[in-house]
C-alpha cells in the first residue's frame, strides 16, 4: 500500500487530536483439530493451541504500535464455536474447557477470548444445551471468557425457546456477578445472523468458512467524525454531510488495513477482514452520540436520531468499501450505552429511551448493547426484548445482538460502572407491561417470506 506524505500526515493529527486507534486486533483460531470426547484432552488441546497460535499476538501488536505510532488499544482472540467442538451432553466438561481458554486467555496476554458460543437458531443439540446451561457459572467464575448464542436467523426465524432460555440465562448470569453490577452479562451475546468475521466482543467466532487462522480488525474513529462534521459550513446540507463521513471513513480505513496485512504477515495469518465500525468509549470525545449532535440533534434519541444513524451507518460502509476489499465483520455504527458518553448522557436525562434504542438497531451496526435494566426484570421480559431485537434483524436481513444486564438490586434511575471499556450506565426503566404468556407459548417464530431467495 502507497501512502502520500498528506495522508500520512492528516493520520497523525487524528491520531493525537481525535484519539483515532485501532480498537481491537483479534485472531481467530480454528479449533476443528481440537475436539476430542475427553474433556480435559479437549481443554489441553484448546490451550495448548491457543498458546501456539496467539503466543505472539500481544507482543507484536505493542511492536507495531511504536513502529507506526498507531495505538492498538485490544488484542483478542476468536475461537471456532465450542459448542462444535466439545462432544459432551454434559455442562460440566464445558465449564473444564471454559477454563481452560481463560487461562489460555491469560497466558497470551489478550484482553479477551470469544467462541463459549452455540448457534440455536432452528433448534438445539443436547451438547449446545450443555454449552447453554454451563454459561452462567463459565461467565461468572472467568475472567477473559466471552460467550454468545445465536437464536434467530432470516432463513429459519426465530427459535423462541432459545430466547425465553436466554432470559434465565441472563437473569442468572447477573445473580452471580451481582457483587460487580452484573457484569458477567456484559461478556455475553444473542444474536440473530451472526457473521462469522466479527472482531469485536463479546460476540465474536470464528465461522467454519474461516482459515486456519486469521487477523480480524476492528478501527474506531468516532472522534475523527465528529471532528470533520464540525468543520462543515453551518448550512452544508446531510448531502454534504454524507460525503464528509464518507471521505472520513475511506482515510480511517486506509490506516486500518495497513496494520491488519502488517499482523497477518508477522503472526503468519490470513489477513481475514477490516471492519469499520465506529466503537466508542466512555472517553470524552470519543462518542457516536457526539456525532449525531454534530449534525444538530440536540442529543441522542431526539426526533430525526434514526435517520441520523441510518445516514452515519451508510456513509461509513461506502467510505470503508471503496477504500478496501477486505471490509467485514459489521461494520458500521455502533450505540453502546453504557460505552459511549454521550449515550450515558442522553439516557440519564431521559432523552434516549429504550424504545428509541430499539429503532436506532433497525439501521445500526448492532442492537441494544451494553444497556442497564433493573435487576427485578423478569426472565420472560428479558425474553420477549431479545426476541423484539431479532425480528428486527430477521426481518432486515442484518445482524441484531442484544447484551443487556439485569443489574441486581437496581431500580430505573441508579447507577451501575463497570470500569475500562464496558463504562457506566443509568439503569433503563423497561415497560412493566405483562408479555410472559406470549413468551412462554414457545415454538418458532416462522421465516420471513423474503428468506425464500433460492
Amino acid at each position: 500500500m502507497q501512502f502520500t506524505s498528506e495522508e500520512i500526515l492528516e493520520t497523525v493529527g487524528m491520531i493525537a487530536e481525535d484519539r483515532l486507534d485501532v480498537r481491537t486486533v483479534t485472531l481467530g483460531i480454528s479449533l476443528w483439530d481440537c475436539s476430542d470426547p475427553d474433556p480435559g484432552a479437549c481443554a489441553r488441546k484448546i490451550r495448548d493451541k491457543i498458546r501456539s497460535r496467539a503466543g505472539e499476538l500481544a507482543p507484536v501488536a505493542r511492536d507495531l504500535e511504536r513502529t507506526y505510532g498507531i495505538p492498538i488499544v485490544n488484542t483478542r482472540v476468536s475461537l471456532t464455536p465450542l459448542a462444535w467442538i466439545v462432544p459432551s451432553r454434559e455442562p460440566a466438561a464445558f465449564l473444564e474447557v471454559a477454563r481452560a481458554v481463560d487461562e489460555a486467555g491469560a497466558e497470551v496476554g489478550v484482553n479477551f477470548v470469544g467462541g463459549f458460543t452455540a448457534l440455536v437458531h432452528k433448534g438445539s443439540t443436547e451438547v449446545d444445551r450443555a454449552l447453554v446451561t454451563a454459561i452462567p457459572e463459565a461467565l461468572s467464575s472467568t475472567d477473559r471468557l466471552c460467550a454468545s448464542v445465536s437464536v434467530a436467523s432470516t432463513r429459519t426465524g426465530i427459535n423462541m425457546d432459545a430466547c425465553l432460555e436466554m432470559g434465565r440465562v441472563i437473569a442468572d448470569t447477573a445473580r452471580r456477578t451481582a457483587d460487580r453490577d452484573g457484569v458477567g452479562c456484559a461478556k455475553l451475546v444473542v444474536f440473530a445472523n451472526p457473521v462469522e468475521d466479527n472482531p469485536f466482543m463479546a460476540g465474536a467466532f470464528l465461522g467454519p468458512g474461516e482459515p486456519e487462522t486469521a487477523v480480524l480488525v476492528g478501527v474506531s474513529g468516532p472522534g475523527v467524525v465528529r471532528r470533520a462534521l464540525e468543520q462543515l459550513p453551518p448550512d452544508a446540507d446531510l448531502g454534504q454531510v454524507s460525503e464528509t463521513i464518507k471521505k472520513t471513513a475511506f482515510k480511517i480505513t486506509r490506516m486500518g488495513e495497513l496494520v491488519g496485512r502488517e499482523m497477518a504477515r508477522r503472526l503468519g495469518a490470513r489477513f481475514g477482514i477490516l471492519d469499520l465500525s465506529l466503537a466508542p468509549t466512555p472517553a470524552e470525545g470519543d462518542s457516536v452520540a457526539r456525532i449525531l449532535e454534530a449534525m444538530g440533534l440536540g442529543r441522542a434519541g431526539a426526533p430525526g436520531s434514526t435517520a441520523a444513524v441510518m445516514l452515519l451507518n451508510d456513509a461509513v460502509k461506502k467510505g470503508g468499501a471503496f477504500a478496501s476489499s477486505s471490509v467485514g465483520g459489521l461494520s458500521g455504527a455502533f450505540v453502546p450505552v453504557s460505552e459511549d458518553r454521550g449515550m450515558i448522557e442522553a439516557a440519564a436525562e431521559g432523552a434516549l429511551t429504550l424504545e428509541k434504542l430499539e429503532a436506532l438497531t433497525a439501521v445500526c451496526s448492532v442492537g441494544l448493547d451494553m444497556i442497564a435494566v433493573p435487576g427485578d426484570t423478569p426472565p420472560e421480559t428479558l425474553a420477549a426484548l431479545i426476541a423484539d431485537e431479532m425480528a428486527i434483524g430477521v426481518a432486515n436481513h442484518k445482524t441484531t445482538a442484544v447484551r443487556i444486564i439485569p443489574a441486581p438490586g437496581k431500580r430505573a434511575g441508579d447507577r451501575v460502572c463497570f470500569g475500562g471499556l464496558l463504562g457506566e450506565a443509568p439503569v433503563m426503566p423497561v415497560n412493566p407491561v405483562p408479555c410472559a404468556a406470549f413468551v412462554r407459548r414457545g415454538g418458532r417464530i416462522p421465516a420471513p417470506v423474503q428468506a425464500l431467495r433460492n
